[in-house]
């Protein structure tokens, strides 16, 4: 077991002994003073008594003094804390004394009540209070002979506690030279090992100053490296404006081509409706030729049966010249007709002339068109590959601008990290110095202590 066990156990028990030896003491002592009141309390049982006799025998009160005997009696019997007496006694000769001193005082006050009244003679009444009065006193000594016993109780408890009191106090007094001796020990390598650490707390001292120094050297550095992180940020966040401008116009651009090929496409779609018409027409037109080429040969047959019918006219004398001035007219209007017919024919040349030089430029119009489409969707591709790089460049400087904000945080922190690690260097060295200090008296108080013991 430890010495400190042992020391930590004597003292223990010797708090345990001594509580208890004081609670013991004074339940005797408060037993001792309960032994003396009913000690007490029953000699005041055989005075009142014999003061109740005399008063009676002086044909005096004796009510108040029967009062005072009655409740004496009944603490003696029952307990009562009002007059001192906790509990009724234990001791069996007491209380069988007290219970015979209680039954025959109920009879001396029957004689006590026949004297007053003339029943029983003062003999009778002084004879009987000699007899109460030896009762009385055999139950005072009877308390007094348990009161004596208590003491007696009490003495050998105090001897019992100051034996095992000694016995104890020598275990502790044998502890405590073991103790001597492993401190005196101890003592020894404390001092030596207090010489080493004072040693030791002088060379971390000399690091601690060395790295406090190295410590502001990296703040500096880094306070640099978050100005300059700070300031790349700014720049890339002002590159991600530029370039979302730039994506802005550019979908701009991509909307407007978008709405040029919308319109071409259109165009085209118009174009290509005007060439099907000039076909219709010229379809139309060589319907028109047809029915002119048909008029001419009417004509042309007209023109040979006018001709025909002048003929015969003229053979038939006086009676055709009638008819020859009709088919004369109608040679007039076949020729007419023919006239009409070949001009109606030039015309129809001329508009077939007109249709195909419209259809060649419609289909230059819809080559053109397409064309225009092609390089329009080449454009809005290349307006859509701008947009998206414009995008990517966008993203890219939007995440250097968080990734050189997130960078000015974390050498922010790392700056904070240092002054607190600055901080705690100098509060090391302080704590070192005062360690320093504590150890050097340390090594003093054992060598005094080394002395000593």
């Amino acid at each position: 077991m430890k010495i400190t066990d042992r020391l930590k156990y004597t003292m223990l028990g010797l708090g345990v002994l001594t509580i208890g030896s004081g609670v013991l003491t004074q339940v005797f002592i408060n037993r001792g003073t309960t032994d003396g009141t009913v000690v007490n309390r029953s000699g005041i049982v055989r005075g009142a008594t014999q003061r109740t006799y005399k008063l009676a025998l002086d044909n005096k009160n004796t009510a108040q003094v029967r009062q005072v005997i009655a409740a004496n009696i009944n603490a003696l019997l029952n307990g009562d804390r009002e007059l001192g007496i906790p509990s009724p006694p234990s001791d069996s000769v007491f209380r069988g004394n007290m219970e015979a001193l209680a039954e025959r005082w109920n009879r001396e006050l029957e004689l006590l009540d026949g004297f007053a009244s003339g029943n029983v003679t003062a003999d009778e009444l002084v004879d009987s209070s000699e007899e109460f009065f030896s009762l009385a006193n055999e139950t005072v000594f009877a308390a007094d002979n348990f009161a004596t016993r208590h003491v007696a109780e009490l003495r050998n408890l105090q001897w019992l506690v100051s034996l095992v009191n000694l016995a104890v106090l020598g275990f502790a007094l044998w502890t405590v030279l073991q103790a001597a001796k492993v401190l005196q020990s101890t003592v020894s390598n404390v001092s030596s090992t207090s010489t080493q650490i004072s040693a030791t707390m002088e060379e971390q001292e000399r690091t601690l100053s060395q790295q406090a120094s190295s410590v502001n050297e990296t703040t500096t550095t880094m306070e640099e490296l978050g100005a300059s992180s700070r300031q790349a940020a700014e720049q890339a966040q002002a590159s991600a404006q530029g370039a979302r401008q730039a994506l802005n116009l550019a979908q701009e651009g991509s909307s407007a081509v978008n709405e040029s090929v919308s319109g071409l496409q259109g165009l085209r779609d118009k174009v290509g409706a005007i060439a099907e018409q000039i076909v219709r027409l010229s379809e139309q037109t060589g319907q028109i030729a047809g029915i002119s080429d048909l008029v001419a040969d009417l004509a042309n047959q007209t023109n040979m049966l006018a001709l025909n019918a002048a003929v015969e006219a003229a053979r038939a004398g006086e009676s055709g010249k009638g008819f020859a001035v009709v088919a004369g007219e109608i040679r007039k209007l076949a020729d007419e007709s023919k006239r009409s017919a070949d001009k109606i024919g030039s015309l129809v040349t001329d508009v077939q002339a007109a249709i195909n030089s419209t259809v060649m430029v419609t289909d230059e119009g819809t080559k053109s068109a397409n064309a225009s489409i092609n390089l329009a969707e080449k454009t809005l591709d290349a307006f859509g590959g701008v947009s998206e790089a414009v995008g990517n460049v966008a993203m890219t400087n939007e995440q250097i601008a968080l990734s050189s904000k997130q960078q000015a945080v974390a050498v922010q922190q790392a700056v904070s990290a240092m002054n607190a690690i600055n901080l705690g260097s100098k509060e090391t060295a302080s704590g070192i110095v005062q360690v320093k200090a504590s150890t050097q008296e340390l090594t003093q108080a054992s060598t005094e202590l080394a002395a000593k013991v």
